[in-house]
């Protein structure tokens, strides 16, 4: 028989862990751990000195069943949270067997002996009561991951995003059950998030989550900020069921400030509904069952259309004033989730899960731009994963497959020719001299699109507890992922015109435009980008019980992919002959101007074997916790982790797509006097016939080989980025009911992506005479060239505050409440790839982040009252953003002047939700109903988030807010 040894715990990213001693007279020889809800269990030995370990457990409610010499003896329900390293002692030596008619007694064991061992994580559980109690708008279970330090929900305009530190969305992921859910091709981190108001996941299928800002374990990977881990319902042996509406309208908010301080002070119509429902239960009792559920949404959000610049309405024609006004977007979602857990032995778990996802709506942003620009939105993702976890005494194997399509599709609302109508000159509005400012865009919108990530994975996980005071945890997984982009920006072609020019006489020109842009196919390929990516990664993790009070975590991992539509292309010919690479097949100069310049075009042309894959992704994790009083009332913790992540697809298909299929800009020579040009085969007179698609066609065939054309090219040796991250920090368990800590995170990320200008002047230098960057010293016939690289820098260093309260029975009320004071620099304004400013990224100037706030505060809490009604709230408090103003001077040293203003506006929301539960004592006894009142910003901050750079005052040309006005929203459901 095999002998359980004493072993340190190792929780999964999903999975919790249990071990501990026990002590009692005659000894004890194994012991049983039984879910509660499903009656499932898993029985280890136990080891001479008194040990016991089940290193991989799901989260839930258990039990513990203790054999010994004298019978079986049962302890009181615990819960065991999502990724927890729990330690559960207890001496039935001196405990009062209370006669059950047999040969075994009770015993009291209660949670609050439960001590957790985070090991050198930073971060913090959000657990089925958070989920439940705290208000919130839209149903993201993720909205409350800011209670963890350093970690932001942002949530502009219904589209929601987490991010960490001084990173951005695209540098999270999250873990579904084990599995990432790592968006390949676009931003935000997770898949479908990508500017859409919709859910990632369905609430009611979240049992609870815990979000991780610093120092993950080894088996995360595909993250270099957040990992966010959750783990999904389970059906139970008995039925339990809810559903639920959610529901309000215009009637029910206030005013948003465009509805208040603009010219046409109307409310547009608001529509929220949300709905959905739950059912799990037995199939086979203590051995199968199932859970379904889903969750709709339909929205009809405001939009507000104004002129821009602040003109006034009369400016415009006739025809197109009534286009002015709130008016509102569509979006509809459905999400739905199934999964199936079978026990076939007290030593084999198998689950099989599938989620689906559904989005339709139209994307209107607030602006100058007209209804009928609109996009149509469409999101449609499958995911599946059929798991298989084998139990022995001394090992745990957990084996998953995985499926994956996810496609994200905006198309033009309308088929026709956009016009972009501008004003250049002295604005009749505030007096300042303006360029081609665009007052409002009507016709068809630009934004063609469809991307997506289609395919099969597995991976393994191996525990290994045979080892005395070691849990050894070894890991691989390989995806086959097939990558897809269409990008075919200005579909529908744009006309520019400038409305201040009527040669012959009328107050508003529409009819001469000064610029034309549209999509056109090179004919060197096709604007379909695909690529059959790999991708490996393998881990080895060791959690080393040193002593009873030192606990090391020893990992490292590896990560490696292929992306064969970066690693085999082949610049075209034509390509090579406008930058004059050696590799051109003529030797006819024709840009002279990298001769002299900072980088070696050759370095970023590629001819389909020069490239290699990234292989240096070696990523060492190392973490410890020493406990000085051997109770958990004391912790000192941290640790050292590099974590890397990926780079976006959406950067790397650009070589390929921009060259097939680009964005054709031509100017015409109208008499204009403010917009000239020197004439060429991209400014020529205009012609009405250029209104048309033959027309443009015209253009296209007079302007050459080049075409005007955008030239791409990426550093053949690209590399990955990744971050450093470093904590340290004090647990303190304050009482068995209040929780404290305090902490300091240090992360630095390196190696982002970012796109630069590769023009020169003649003589190889950058700047103009003026200061400016060499837009117009392209090569002859073509765009201007853009280089791809790596080179983004950010760094955080965070101190924070942390304090909880748990709910009990007794003591039935929880808080939480997260401090973070983060003190950040970046190199490149947060979030932007595009650094066309200066030769290279070395020459940006290391600046206050403008991604995040220096302080920021999370408190969210609920009680519960002796009539049934619940009370929640989370308040919000951040000081400013900062903001950065570049300016550079002419015929000086054109040297880059940060001027780092914090904005003149913090942020400030409180939110607050009153539930009352009513029994119906028929059905089951817990069978109840529910109505609730949710009240977002109850204090009707106004959260502007558009400041001026220079001044750090709100930008009085927009009402643009972070967050809903005051807004009420009524819920009902039932629960059984």
């Amino acid at each position: 028989m095999a002998i359980a040894l004493a072993t340190p715990a190792a929780a999964q990213q999903v999975n919790a862990s249990l071990r501990g001693t026990v002590v009692a007279d005659g000894g004890v020889t194994q012991v049983t751990v039984v879910e509660v809800n499903t009656g499932i269990n898993r029985t280890v030995q136990v080891a001479p000195d008194g040990s016991y370990n089940f290193p991989s457990l799901r989260p839930g409610t258990y039990r513990l069943e203790l054999t010994t010499p004298t019978g079986v003896r049962t302890t009181d329900e615990f819960q065991l949270l999502v990724a927890q390293d729990a330690v559960l002692n207890f001496d039935l030596s001196t405990v009062t067997t209370v006669p059950d008619g047999g040969d075994s007694g009770g015993i009291i064991v209660t949670a609050d002996r439960i001590k957790t061992m985070e090991g050198g994580e930073v971060g913090t559980n959000i657990t089925p009561r958070e989920l439940q109690t705290l208000p919130q708008n839209n149903r993201n279970f993720l909205a409350f991951a800011d209670l963890a330090p350093g970690v932001q929900f942002v949530n502009p305009d219904g589209q929601s995003r987490i991010q960490g530190g001084a990173q951005d969305s695209r540098t999270v992921n999250v873990f579904i059950d084990g599995v990432g859910q790592k968006d390949y091709v676009l931003k935000n981190g997770i898949t479908g998030q990508d500017s859409s108001q919709g859910n990632p996941f369905p609430q009611l299928a979240v049992g609870e989550y815990r979000v991780i800002s610093s120092n993950y374990k080894a088996e995360f990977d595909q993250v270099s900020s957040v990992a966010i881990t959750a783990a999904t319902k389970s059906g139970t042996n008995e039925f339990h069921g809810s559903a639920f509406i959610d529901y309000t309208d215009t009637s029910m908010r206030e005013r948003r400030p465009t509805e208040i301080f603009t010219a046409n002070p109307v409310k547009a119509e608001t529509k929220d509904f949300q709905f959905g429902g739950a059912l799990g239960g037995p199939i086979i009792r203590d051995i199968a069952h199932f859970f379904v559920t889903y969750e709709g949404k339909r929205r009809r959000l405001p939009v507000d259309i104004q002129p821009g610049q602040s003109f006034p309405v009369s400016y415009f024609p006739t025809e197109y004033q009534g286009l002015f006004g709130p008016t509102q977007q569509e979006f509809n979602e459905d999400l739905y989730f199934a999964k199936i857990d079978v026990s076939p032995t007290a030593s084999d778990l198998i689950e099989l899960s599938g989620k689906y996802r559904k989005e339709s709506g139209i994307f209107l942003g607030n602006g100058s731009n007209a209804v009928e620009t609109a996009s149509s939105q469409e999101v449609d993702e499958k995911r599946g994963t059929l798991r298989w976890e084998h139990t022995t005494d001394n090992w745990i194997n957990d084996l998953k497959v995985t499926y994956e399509d996810v496609s994200w599709s905006p198309r033009p609302q309308t088929l026709e020719n956009g016009s972009i109508f501008t004003f250049s000159g002295v604005s009749p509005v505030t007096g300042n001299n303006l360029s081609n400012a665009q007052i409002l865009r009507v016709g068809g919108g630009a934004n063609f699109q469809d991307k997506g990530q289609k395919g099969w994975g597995i991976q393994n996980d191996f525990t290994y507890v045979g080892l005395p005071g070691h849990t050894i945890k070894a890991g691989v997984k390989s995806k086959w992922i097939d990558l897809t982009t269409i990008q075919q920006n200005f579909f529908n072609p744009a006309y520019s015109y400038n409305t201040n020019f009527n040669p012959n006489g009328g107050t508003f020109n529409q009819s001469i435009p000064y610029r034309v842009q549209f999509g056109y196919q090179t004919g060197t390929g096709t604007p379909i980008v695909q690529s059959n990516n790999w991708q490996f990664g393998v881990y080895i993790q060791d959690d080393w019980e040193v002593t009873p009070r030192l606990t090391l975590n020893l990992g490292v991992r590896w990560d490696y992919e292929r992306t064969p539509s970066y690693l085999n292309f082949v610049h075209p010919a034509d390509a090579l002959d406008a930058v004059d690479s050696v590799l051109a097949t003529t030797d006819n100069i024709k840009y002279p101007n990298l001769a002299n310049a900072n980088y070696n075009i050759e370095d970023y042309i590629s001819t389909g074997n020069n490239r290699k894959a990234f292989t240096g992704a070696i990523q060492p994790r190392i973490g410890f916790s020493y406990d000085f009083t051997g109770d958990g009332t004391w912790v000192l913790f941290g640790g050292y982790g590099r974590s890397y992540d990926r780079n976006q697809f959406d950067f790397l298909q650009q070589e390929i797509s921009v060259g097939s299929y680009t964005t054709r800009t031509f100017n015409f020579i109208t008499g204009d006097p403010r917009n000239t040009c020197t004439p060429s085969p991209t400014c020529v007179p205009f012609n009405p016939v250029y209104l048309t698609q033959a027309g443009r066609d015209q253009l296209v065939a007079g302007a050459g080989a080049g075409g005007g054309r955008e030239l791409r090219f990426i550093n053949n040796n690209l590399k990955v980025p990744y971050s450093d991250q470093f904590s340290l920090g004090l647990r303190s368990r304050v009482s068995n009911l209040w929780t404290a800590e305090v902490g300091y995170t240090h992360i630095v990320s390196k190696d982002g992506f970012a796109y630069l200008l590769g023009n020169r002047q003649p003589n190889g230098s950058f700047f103009t005479a003026s200061g400016g960057s060499p837009f117009g010293f392209a090569p002859p016939g073509y765009g201007s060239i853009i280089i791809g690289d790596n080179g983004l820098y950010t760094r955080s260093d965070a101190g924070y505050l942390k304090l909880n309260k748990r709910y009990t029975q007794a003591s039935p009320w929880n808080i939480a409440a997260t401090y973070t004071y983060t003190d950040a620099v970046e190199n490149r304004n947060f979030g932007e790839v595009f650094a066309l400013d200066f030769p290279s990224l070395e020459d940006y100037t290391i600046k206050p982040s403008s991604g995040l706030r220096r302080h920021r505060l999370v408190i969210a809490g609920a009680t519960d009252t002796p009539i049934g009604l619940t009370i929640s709230g989370k308040f919000t408090l951040a000081s400013p953003p900062f903001l950065n103003s570049f300016n550079r001077f002419p015929g000086q040293d054109p040297a880059l002047v940060v001027s780092a203003l914090e904005a003149s506006r913090g942020f400030r929301q409180l939110d607050l939700a009153l539930t009352q539960h009513i029994p119906l004592h028929f059905i089951t006894d817990e069978a109840r109903i529910f109505v609730r009142l949710d009240i977002i910003n109850a204090m009707n901050d106004r959260n502007y988030n558009s400041f001026i750079a220079s001044t750090g005052l709100r930008n009085p040309n927009s009402f643009s807010t972070e967050g809903p006005p005051r807004t009420f929203k009524i819920s009902a459901g039932f629960d059984f």
